[in-house]
């Protein structure tokens, strides 16, 4: 998984996404004159074998990086990128927060017990840097508060601030002539609290900014790419448990109850995971 460019249409390339140590998927925009990279991926060796696979393709003329948000795993590649960085204001914000930082085993054990660091990431951060860590985090170069467009040349891309619950500085990039759409991480629970939670307002607002872009292919950084059948597939699930959870709220039972009813079927652990994310989230709204 994750070592070999995949073309995803005809001006995007990406590198497939590898939960052997949590790598994200990383993206290629080809305009005419120049080329977008989404997401500088978790490590130098990370960027590295990107950079190496789009160069088999000659792509090159970089425009810059754009980070979907400040996790480890979309920004630890940037110093091996080297090139222009653009983010949203607050991921910045947080990556200055963790420039000094030590990442000896000690240190992200320390963090782990405090409740700093999640202990899944610290635990792939150990796996994919191995003993001798040197971990540069490089601060973007431009950031942008809302909105920031871009064209390389007869591709036009829209970067947008969306936030979310697992992170609240996600952007989503949107190619309109290919109706792709890069939605990072935004998407998935809260990492960085006791127990990973959605709340309602905010899904429901992060929804609302997606569906206003007309995609055809939606990219999410841990998964393969979805066709938009499958997409709205999700996001009906999602709004489904948000009235769901508002309804019932805490009794659990008959939330699971009404919603196997609604779905005609058992529900799969990703339901049931969904579900507990939404009720972890009530005491937050």
């Amino acid at each position: 998984m994750g070592k070999n460019l995949k073309q995803l249409t005809n001006r995007i390339y990406y590198l497939p996404h590898n939960s052997e140590t949590d790598r994200p998927i990383l993206s290629a925009i080809c305009g005419v004159h120049q080329t977008l990279i989404v997401d500088a991926g978790n490590s130098d060796k990370h960027a590295k074998l990107f950079l190496k696979e789009l160069n088999k393709y000659q792509i090159t003329n970089y425009h810059s990086v754009v980070l979907t948000h400040w996790h480890w795993d979309h920004s630890f590649g940037t110093n091996e990128m080297n090139i222009l960085t653009i983010a949203h204001e607050n991921t910045k914000i947080h990556l200055e927060k963790i420039m000094e930082y030590d990442w000896s085993d000690e240190a992200l054990d320390s963090r782990v017990e405090k409740g700093l660091e999640n202990p899944f990431c610290s635990e792939m951060i150990k796996k994919e840097f191995g003993v001798d860590r040197n971990i540069t985090i490089t601060l973007p170069n431009i950031t942008f508060k809302e909105k920031f467009e871009i064209d390389l040349g007869g591709i036009r891309c829209i970067v947008k601030h969306v936030g979310g619950d697992h992170s609240d500085d996600s952007s989503l990039i949107f190619v309109e002539e290919e109706k792709v759409i890069f939605l990072g991480d935004c998407l998935y629970p809260s990492i960085y609290t006791q127990q990973p939670q959605y709340t309602i307002d905010n899904v429901r607002r992060l929804l609302e900014n997606i569906e206003m872009f007309d995609a055809e292919i939606y990219v999410l950084s841990h998964e393969s790419p979805l066709s938009k059948e499958n997409f709205i597939g999700y996001i009906q699930l999602l709004k489904l448990i948000c009235d769901l959870t508002e309804k019932h709220q805490r009794n659990h039972l008959s939330l699971v109850n009404e919603l196997a009813t609604r779905l005609n079927r058992k529900l799969s652990q990703l339901e049931e995971e969904i579900v507990y994310c939404f009720i972890n989230g009530l005491s937050v709204d």
